[in-house]
């Protein structure tokens, strides 16, 4: 039993420093026992080592490049029932955790999505990228048959064993689109369920974003594809 909270770290150290003990707060009001995991780069680049030590964060070295591959470590080092994902830059504030969590557990989800386009929802990032971000969600939500409005956000609880069964290829973060589809694919004949709660998304507190546009862009155009042909492929086979 239990909780794994993950974060993905790229030169975090001041905004852990914030959000460390307000995920501790927070998570305590879910389940007694719970690990907090930071997933950091390959070769440190500033002091996250230090400031998970002073915290009693659980530090690693992530083993494959990029977000994706930083996700695949979490999941591999996860040892707690419940794996919660959050962005460490503060975009995503820990006062949702219990809101998940009874979301999780009350409507027996397979995965929970803090969303920012549910109803009740508020997204405070810049207008041309809540552009790019409601067409991204209904290009996914068309070609992989997933019904959730928010698909392309990482604040979300799984079931850790679910998780473990995926085998993910995505280097970026198209990683997120693609694990729903294999736990989809994973799950049938039954049905994933997939539950959203509302949340309100912060601008980063510190630090500048780590995102490539153009790299971002043509990393979702080809994994739309690929992902899609997976799902029909799929569905060929069961015939």
């Amino acid at each position: 039993m239990g909780i794994s909270v993950v974060l993905l770290a790229y030169k975090e150290e001041e905004n852990l420093k914030v959000l460390l003990p307000e995920i501790k707060r927070y998570v305590e009001q879910c389940e007694k026992n719970y690990e907090i995991l930071v997933v950091d780069t390959a070769e440190p680049l500033d002091n996250t080592k230090g400031v998970c030590e002073e915290m009693g964060a659980r530090y690693i070295n992530q083993e494959e490049p990029g977000f994706g591959g930083a996700f695949r470590t979490a999941i591999k080092y996860a040892t707690m029932q419940k794996f919660l994902i959050m962005d460490s830059d503060g975009s995503h504030p820990p006062k949702y955790i219990p809101d998940i969590y009874r979301k999780f557990n009350q409507d027996k989800c397979d995965v929970v999505v803090g969303s920012r386009y549910c109803e009740g929802g508020v997204s405070n990032d810049d207008p041309s990228s809540r552009v790019m971000s409601h067409l991204l969600n209904f290009a996914f939500r068309v070609a992989l048959g997933l019904k959730a409005k928010d698909l392309s956000t990482d604040f979300r609880m799984y079931h850790t064993n679910q998780l473990k069964k995926t085998k993910l290829k995505c280097e970026n973060y198209d990683v997120l689109e693609e694990v729903l589809l294999q736990l989809k694919l994973n799950k049938k004949p039954e049905k994933l369920v997939i539950g959203e709660t509302p949340i309100s998304f912060s601008k980063r507190m510190y630090g500048e974003s780590k995102r490539q546009l153009v790299k971002f862009i043509l990393s979702y155009i080809k994994t739309i594809f690929r992902l899609f042909w997976m799902r029909i492929s799929y569905g060929l086979k069961s015939l």
